[in-house]
């Protein structure tokens, strides 16, 4: 039986960043409310996040790096609630990233540009981007 040439294997997958909501503000936590994190319906819009889409969450104040999903809040409304279990991981008030990802060809990968959405302190948009800027010293 021959080897398998190049052509034959499957491709490889890259998991790239598909949207950001840098630094929300938490505006609940609620232990005992069903679903994982409640989003203002305008914010998952702009980030292209769907609801019950697998989203990570990075707390900037106690540094706390979690995976959940997202649920609808109140369109307009402002609201991050972290619920569940995850509601030990972030209180009300405090700084919050979150990131979706997904799973790209290389093809598609050197294509892709994220969706980056960045908000007030009332978690209002300000401005969006695709392009996080070069880290320099």
């Amino acid at each position: 039986m021959p080897l398998p040439t190049l052509a034959m294997e499957t491709a490889m997958q890259r998991m790239m960043l598909k949207s950001k909501l840098h630094r929300v503000t938490a505006t609940h936590s609620e232990l005992h409310y069903e679903g994982s994190c409640a989003i203002d319906e305008n914010l998952l819009e702009a980030a292209d996040i769907r609801e019950y889409e697998q989203i990570d969450i990075w707390n900037i104040h106690n540094g706390e790096r979690f995976t959940t999903y997202a649920i609808r809040a109140e369109r307009g409304s402002g609201i991050i609630s972290v619920n569940g279990s995850a509601a030990r991981k972030a209180a009300p008030g405090d700084l919050l990233i979150i990131a979706s990802f997904a799973s790209m060809s290389d093809d598609e990968a050197a294509r892709h540009t994220p969706k980056l959405v960045y908000v007030d302190a009332q978690n209002r948009i300000v401005r969006t981007g695709q392009q996080i800027p070069v880290q320099s010293a």
